[in-house]
């Protein structure tokens, strides 16, 4: 891709991005109210086809998501309209919220198996519980400060993944600076969730959970099942401890290798775990889509398991997890903030 190209799509005028924020929230609407009264299409189009895609968006251009998510579209509203109460979010706030933000992504995921992966309207009422806390965030704390870039459990994934970009973006939400955050995740280039020289503790512990312990944890994840008519409630020790202790083991293993080597080579490390996290993801979820899975019927979007040769899902998780190894760990291109930063605001507002 050459600078022309790149220029021309930073410069993309802000009402293409409003079209494609309607359009893409919706289409989430449209698989809100599925999951009510078609559940069956909205689990499918929600759990196998959306949440599927969004790991690899993520990696290669976290910034096209954070531009069209629409839940951060909706919790901004009250912002755009110029009612939003825009307290500061003071530097200690905002690591508790990333400290909660990777606790409630490790108490939902294990909840797919007891409930969320087969029953649609569950599934309606945790994304409407957590769009109602995005609003009222979003509300009463600066722009991205407290949702986006604080409480949302999805946040913790966009920084483990997200250390490079495919495309260079403008900021579709912000037309100028206000420091809302410290470090913004959209516009600090090469953003992930343990390298900073200044983190609060909640921070820090936060990151490394999420970067030593999360290959871990969807690795625990593919080897439970999913339970139906509430049979899942009286396996929820199981379902919870597969994942934790697989989580603690890789962890251990990150805080060892973190401890043996160089400074220098720490990126490097952080690229390796984000790396293995995603290429498990998906080196369990796209045979699963195809029924293939370890758990034939869990997960499965359509089943080609007799259609397609039993090589075929192999090709697949080799192909994913080479091109995750390439685009993570081997390739040079530089780092890259998700979005540009558009210019500050004339008075910005100081941490606390």
């Amino acid at each position: 891709m050459n600078t022309q190209d790149k220029s021309i799509r930073a410069s993309t005028p802000i009402t293409y991005w409003r079209i494609a924020q309607l359009l893409v929230g919706i289409i989430g609407l449209g698989i809100f109210f599925s999951l009510i009264f078609i559940p069956e299409i909205g689990i499918h189009a929600f759990w196998n086809v959306l949440i599927p895609v969004a790991p690899a968006l993520f990696v290669v251009s976290a910034g096209l998501w954070r531009n069209v998510c629409p839940l951060a579209s909706t919790s901004l509203i009250s912002r755009h309209l110029g009612f939003a109460r825009n307290k500061k979010l003071k530097v200690k706030q905002q690591g508790k919220f990333q400290l909660i933000s990777v606790i409630l992504l490790l108490l939902i995921i294990p909840l797919r198996h007891t409930i969320f992966d087969t029953n649609g309207p569950a599934t309606a009422l945790i994304i409407g519980l957590l769009a109602v806390i995005a609003i009222v965030l979003s509300f009463r704390y600066d722009w991205k400060s407290a949702w986006c870039s604080g409480l949302c459990p999805i946040h913790p994934v966009e920084k483990l993944y997200g250390r490079k970009s495919l495309f260079e973006l403008p900021n579709a939400h912000c037309k100028s600076c206000v420091s809302c955050v410290s470090n913004c995740p959209d516009s600090t280039k090469a953003i992930n969730p343990i390298l900073k020289k200044k983190k609060s503790i909640n921070e820090k512990i936060g990151g490394t959970i999420i970067v030593g312990g999360f290959p871990g944890y969807i690795w625990g994840w593919f080897h439970v099942q999913d339970y139906y008519n509430n049979e899942g409630w009286y396996h929820l020790i199981s379902t919870y401890s597969i994942p934790l202790v697989a989580m603690t083991t890789t962890l251990v293993l990150f805080l060892f290798l973190k401890k043996i080597i160089s400074k220098k080579n720490e990126i490097l490390l952080v690229n390796l775990f984000a790396m293995a996290a995603v290429s498990i993801y998906y080196w369990y979820r796209l045979p699963a889509l195809m029924g293939f899975g370890i758990f034939p019927t869990d997960g499965m979007l359509a089943d080609l398991s007799q259609t397609l040769p039993i090589w075929f899902p192999l090709v697949l998780q080799f192909s994913t997890t080479i091109f995750f190894s390439w685009w993570m760990i081997f390739n040079k291109k530089e780092m890259s903030s998700w979005v540009i930063r558009p210019p500050y605001a004339k008075h910005k507002k100081i941490f606390s």
